[in-house]
């Protein structure tokens, strides 16, 4: 069982490790990863040794406290006034802790610059060379005010440490649960100058008593409540500055969560309802109307229109749905009103699952964090030892015991355990939650960290590369380049729609798409491995390979034998057609390559990476997409479970391996590689396989999964760069290792700006991935609706040119009298183009249309009214931006 916890309390990365510590120890846990950054923790456990009870009375033992997420389980996280999932006053845990912060740091600057006026202001206007204000010199200066001095710095410190007092609680309550954190550092530097300070008032009065003006001077000069002011504030500022950047980190997430609707239309009993979200049940009949979201996945039942699906896929361009189309949750409705049924609901939606993963992965815990968890762990003792050492070496040495107390403040002060915690879980959020943005979604911060050492790349043919469906790519008639396509195409049409096959379909449906009427078919009869044959208006045709032809005694030329091995070298399927007299023509189907795939596989061996293509189809149809796009290597003919022992083989071998694939057949290789990569269109169980999942067909993001995570990577390496170097400075530094040769010594105050200083560095570092560019300006958009490649469809056109009788309606007689040009948004490939133009067409008055998918409009003919045009675009599921 996986479960998710809150847990309050923690303030840095000693923290985390502590709390990770306590938990892993628990009899039936298997696995558990606690984020600093979220202030939550993933438990993998066996249920029948162990309950969330359980688990959250380890955390609170460790002196923190938790809940299970959501709320379910509440406990402990009262302890420390916040919750990390819950609101408070409409407000989310993020946003109440800013509004904290910000309070206490208010606060603390309206105190802590009075005191420090007390303390320094007479320095100030010596160096200003000015005379002092007569208040300050009659009540603040001289040693006849030394008690006046002391106590006015003292009430100033007050509210300065009841604001701040939780560092206090903490620090010290993890100090007794040895478990020192940042708080425990923070609380024994600033309460050591606050100790001091109180005693210095009290050798000052008795001083005072006895006319021992020299000890009065010597202890009004080094009281350190301005110090232990000074720290506090310091280290508020940095922490509201840190918690406002954390919750920029998150903000993926919180745009996800706020995409789906609360409320949705159902109909129920006949009668239309509005109801929340989470009240829809499998198989219930609800409504979208433009502009709205989709609440739940779901199947059409009524209408057209458009999506926008750029939150799931990132992909900008809406997808247009009809009858029997799936739309998910998060989507937007951009024209038509749809009536659907609900398919996926609850915690099954789309979006929820989106939700789901994007948490897990942040959450989760790459290899490069265990680093910084093992020295988080004894960094803080570690840190108050070299304190205790400094403070006893000085007073050794022959310092006082002020200058040794204030190296050991400063060091306390100056080491940063929290920047040390948040380098890797600030990068993985925000990485992950780019990916997220475009479409890509990783599942855990390890394969985020494994993707960028992959140098093999293996990938699945059918729906990764290729479209995953046949297509027409090749209308070749016997009769020469001018002849009547059209008639071909029917007589093809006709035949095949009586046939199952695939590629049947493919024929028929190019046909359907480009207008052309098809013929009843009699005497049909299938010939096994051969083809077909029938009889179209009287006269009888055969259609099938070179064998069935030879057969029925229809000779071929050696041109044509010539084009049909030519398109079987190119992997595309020719198939013959003829009557019982001589052969008509070809139509080649295939399945075609992707726009992006050539750009994708290019660019993969451009990271040095080594692309393999491993498919069941044959030799030479694999050969031909390798000569497409590029391939290294090709392995053909292979069964799901030798998939499987291929990714084995290529990791026995020493291979960091990613598999990309779509099917059912692929799971096995991509559970097996060291990063699984889904299509997201492609099955459950290749998805639930896999670590990464595209929600677009594109295999350019898959390339952007790798980039990101290089970039990710490069980031983590830079935080924890830039977090032990300052420590390994800083702490020498304020040690006084300086002090003996160049009279160099660091004030405790420096070293608490310093240290929040550093955390802001590394989290403001980590947002910078949040503009790291996953695809190049010029990126060609995945058109997942797209039929045949763009060189085929210029191919096509140009034959419908030469033969304007593949279009429906021609306008011979010239008879326009008005012609009106519309822009359209929504069109993405051929079979829109098509679609746009036959609504066209249907219009009363329209003698002519030509869609233009490049310029993305349509230049009608005839004397049809404007709102009729207009109206034909959107009930074809499109939308209309203008009309000229």
């Amino acid at each position: 069982m996986k479960e998710r916890f809150d847990v309050t309390g923690m303030t840095c990365s000693a923290c985390s490790s502590h709390v990770e510590k306590s938990v892993s120890k628990l009899t039936g846990v298997e696995n558990v990863s606690v984020n600093l950054l979220t202030n939550s923790m993933q438990v993998e456990f066996d249920e029948n040794k162990l309950d969330t009870a359980g688990i959250i009375k380890a955390v609170e033992d460790a002196g923190y406290g938790a809940a299970v997420k959501d709320g379910h389980a509440k406990s402990g996280a009262k302890t420390s006034g916040q919750s990390g999932s819950q609101e408070n006053n409409g407000l989310s845990a993020v946003e109440q802790n800013v509004k904290n912060m910000k309070k206490r740091l208010i606060v603390s600057l309206i105190f802590w610059i009075p005191l420090m006026y007390v303390s320094m202001g007479h320095m100030i206007y010596q160096w200003l060379n000015i005379p002092m204000p007569p208040f300050t010199m009659n009540f603040l200066h001289g040693n006849e005010n030394a008690i006046t001095y002391a106590f006015t710095q003292f009430l100033l410190l007050l509210p300065i440490l009841i604001a701040n007092q939780k560092y206090f609680k903490n620090g010290f309550k993890t100090l007794w649960h040895r478990s020192p954190n940042m708080d425990s550092l923070i609380a024994i530097g600033a309460g050591a100058a606050i100790l001091y300070g109180i005693f210095a008032i009290y050798r000052i009065g008795y001083a005072m008593g006895h006319g021992d003006m020299a000890v009065v001077h010597q202890y009004a000069h080094d009281l350190y409540f301005e110090s232990a002011g000074t720290i506090l504030t310091l280290i508020t500022i940095g922490k509201y500055l840190e918690t406002k950047s954390k919750g920029k980190t998150s903000e993926a997430i919180t745009k996800l969560l706020n995409l789906a609707p609360k409320t949705v239309t159902v109909v129920r009993d006949g009668v239309e309802q509005v109801v929340d979200a989470a009240d829809v049940g499998k198989g219930e009949i609800f409504l979208v109307k433009p502009g709205e979201s989709v609440a739940v996945d779901g199947i059409v039942l009524e209408g057209k229109s458009s999506f926008d699906e750029s939150a799931i896929t990132g992909e900008s361009i809406p997808v247009p749905k009809q009858e029997g189309d799936t739309i998910v949750s998060a989507s937007i409705n951009k024209s038509g009103l749809i009536r659907a049924k609900a398919t996926k609901v609850g915690e099954d939606t789309t979006i929820a699952q989106i939700i789901r993963l994007v948490e897990e992965a942040s959450s989760s815990k790459a290899p490069i964090a265990k680093m910084a968890d093992k020295i988080a762990g004894v960094f803080v003792p570690a840190v108050i030892t070299i304190a205790l050492i400094t403070g006893v070496i000085w007073l050794i040495s022959g310092a006082t015991f002020e200058f040794a107390m204030s190296t050991a403040i400063a060091v306390l002060v100056i080491s940063c355990p929290c920047a040390l915690g948040l380098a890797t879980p600030v990068a993985i959020m925000v990485g992950t939650g780019k990916g997220a943005e475009n479409g890509i979604l990783i599942k855990s911060g390890d394969a985020l960290e494994t993707a960028h050492q992959i140098d093999t790349v293996v990938l699945d043919k059918t729906g990764t590369i290729t479209q995953g469906k046949p297509v027409v790519t090749d209308i070749i008639c016997a009769a020469g380049k001018n002849a009547d396509k059209t008639r071909l195409l029917q007589i093809a049409g006709s035949l095949e729609k009586g046939s199952e096959h695939p590629l049947a379909e493919a024929i028929v449906n190019y046909c359907l798409t480009n207008n052309i009427s098809l013929e009843k078919v009699t005497d049909f009869n299938a010939l096994f491995g051969k083809g077909i044959e029938g009889t179209v208006s009287g006269t009888h045709y055969y259609a099938g390979n070179e064998k069935m032809m030879e057969e029925k005694g229809i000779s071929l030329s050696t041109e044509q034998k010539n084009q049909i091995q030519a398109l079987a070298k190119q992997g595309r399927t020719p198939l013959l057609f003829a009557d019982e007299k001589q052969f008509l023509g070809i139509v080649a189907v295939a399945d075609v390559v992707k726009p992006t795939s050539k750009e994708a596989v290019q660019k993969f061996r451009d990271y040095g990476i080594h692309v393999i293509m491993l498919t069941g189809d044959n030799e030479v149809t694999a050969q031909a997409i390798k000569e497409q796009v590029g391939i290294d290597e090709v392995i053909a003919g292979v069964l799901p479970t030798q998939k499987e022992e291929k990714i084995s083989a290529l990791k026995q071998a020493g291979h960091k391996v990613a598999m990309i694939g779509d099917g059912v057949n692929d799971a096995p290789a991509l559970a097996s590689a060291d990063v699984g990569i889904a299509i997201g269109a492609g099955t459950d169980v290749a998805i639930e396989s896999a670590d990464i999942v595209l929600m677009k067909n594109d295999l350019l993001d898959a390339v952007g999964a790798v980039k990101l995570s290089k970039a990710v990577i490069r980031n983590i390496k830079e935080n924890l760069f830039w977090a032990f170097f300052y420590n390994s400075i800083g702490i020498p530094l304020a040690a006084g290792v300086l002090y003996p040769l160049f009279q160099i010594k660091l004030n405790p105050m420096f070293g608490a700006a310093a240290m929040s200083l550093s955390s802001v560095c590394v989290v403001s570092n980590a947002l910078r991935l949040r503009w790291v560019k996953l695809h190049d300006a010029k990126k060609t958009q995945s058109e997942p609706h797209q039929d045949v490649a763009a060189s085929t469809i210029a191919d096509i056109n140009q034959h419908n040119a030469l033969d304007n009788n593949i279009k429906s309606t021609n306008n011979d007689k010239g008879e326009s009298t008005m012609t009106t040009t519309i822009s359209i948004e929504g069109m993405m490939c051929a079979h829109c183009q098509a679609h746009v133009e036959k609504a066209l067409k249907e219009v009363a008055g329209v003698t002519e249309v030509t869609v233009s998918l490049e310029n993305k409009n349509a230049v009608v003919t005839g004397d049809a009214s404007v709102e009729a045009l207009k109206q034909a675009v959107v009930d074809a599921g499109y939308e209309v931006t203008d009309v000229k």
